[in-house]
């Protein structure tokens, strides 16, 4: 058995230097909170702004925030001799520049270094992440698209725009990527792809049973375990197919294919088409063991006495999986309050699966509707392996690592199909 001591995974942003550029739109103070999301991460933040810039956010805000001088002269040295665009390309692990105005992608599309910021980009060979953000039609411009499309090829990373109202008063693409869209981005780019050429199917959520056209039953599932799953695993490079029962969660990753269904009959028949084209099956959602017999055309209306509600079984996706997966790794999830291993243990036997993760969702900070969990991940010979109190994304990450070990002793008994 495995204690699971010192499981924690550090941020991927941990120690690492990022130079932020920031340009001279009217997004500018939304840099403002992305600098202290990075820091929160653990990551030395260094700003370097255009004169453009200072109109709209001070350098003292990044400075104050950062706790590192803020960079915008051309000529100034740093530390007596040292020559400024080429100390911090020295120094620096990424470059993200949000946002990034039509300006600044014509200028470094077309090798122009006439301040500070152009200047730093030329003599980068660390990662550089543009996230843009201008006006719908500027976005639009055949000039601004060549200039991405030309970045993109020199292998220049992009992030957004978003669509929504604009601060000119257009609507259309343009804004500035959410905060967290930009950060996924980030840890995107220092994550290893060694899920790379995998496919995985994810289900997450709950499943809602109508008893008529206002009830239904249910259960606390959000789909945050899920949710983690498939954004931890489309960060290591899997291709990832989403099956989701009703959540009010924001898609982790646009480029996350995403099945939405409602019932457990349409849950099974989702994953029940889609199953055979993927490596690795993960069944994170909350499915409604049982469903109401019947469902009334009309609202079933208050009386007297009591209700008599017959339930019928739903079909047992999991169990189903287990007979028709042949060489593909099968993930199981048991949420219990009681009894833990030994109703997981039940579980991993009696549907074929290759790991259980099992929770006590009695425990603080392990139930459902919390970012965190408490697990013991179970393989199919018996190991345990507990975890403490983790996000539910430390928690995904583990889970594919005990998945990527799976793929790697099959590679290695040559188990795992060659074609795959």
């Amino acid at each position: 058995m495995d204690d699971g001591a010192g499981v924690r995974k550090k941020s991927m942003l941990m120690g690492k230097e990022i130079l932020l550029g920031v340009t001279g739109g009217i997004a500018a103070y939304k840099a403002v909170e992305l600098l202290r999301e990075m820091t929160k991460r653990g990551a030395n933040v260094h700003v370097i702004m255009t004169e453009n810039a200072k109109r709209f956010v001070t350098p003292l805000t990044f400075q104050t925030l950062s706790g590192n001088p803020v960079l915008h002269e051309m000529f100034r040295l740093l530390e007596g001799s040292k020559i400024g665009h080429v100390a911090m390309s020295d120094i620096a692990d990424l470059m993200v520049i949000a946002p990034a105005t039509a300006n600044i992608i014509g200028k470094i599309a077309n090798g122009i270094a006439d301040d500070l910021l152009s200047t730093m980009v030329m003599a980068m060979d660390v990662p550089v992440l543009f996230a843009p953000s201008m006006n719908v039609k500027m976005w639009q411009s055949s000039f601004v698209q060549y200039n991405v499309e030309r970045l993109k090829a020199y292998g220049y990373h992009f992030v957004g725009p978003s669509e929504g109202d604009l601060a000119c008063g257009s609507k259309g693409r343009g804004r500035l990527a959410e905060i967290p869209e930009i950060l996924e981005k980030i840890e995107d780019i220092f994550t290893e792809k060694d899920f790379k050429g995998k496919r995985v199917l994810v289900t997450a959520g709950p499943t809602l049973e109508p008893l008529d056209p206002v009830r239904y039953l249910t259960n606390r599932s959000t789909g945050k375990m899920g949710f983690a799953l498939a954004k931890m695993a489309r960060r290591r490079g899997a291709e990832v197919l989403l099956i989701t029962g009703p959540n009010y969660l924001t898609l982790p990753r646009n480029d996350i294919k995403i099945i939405t269904v409602s019932s457990a009959r349409e849950m099974y028949e989702a994953v029940m088409d889609n199953f055979e084209d993927y490596h690795v099956i993960i069944k994170a959602a909350a499915v409604a063991d049982f469903r109401p017999k019947d469902t009334l055309a009309e609202k079933i209306k208050k009386a007297d006495g009591t209700y008599l509600l017959e339930l019928e079984q739903n079909p047992d996706i999991l169990k189903e999986l287990g007979k028709r997966k042949g060489e593909r790794i099968l993930v199981g999830f048991a949420a219990e309050t009681s009894s833990l291993m030994e109703h997981a243990e039940a579980k991993l036997r009696e549907k074929n699966l290759d790991l259980i993760v099992a929770n006590d969702v009695t425990q603080p900070g392990a139930g459902f509707g919390v970012d965190t969990n408490i697990v013991r991940i179970i393989d199919s010979r018996g190991k345990v392996r507990n975890l403490p109190l983790l996000t539910k994304d430390e928690v995904a990450d583990i889970v594919l690592d005990q998945i990527l070990k799976i793929i790697k002793k099959r590679k290695r008994t040559e188990a795992w199909p060659t074609n795959w």
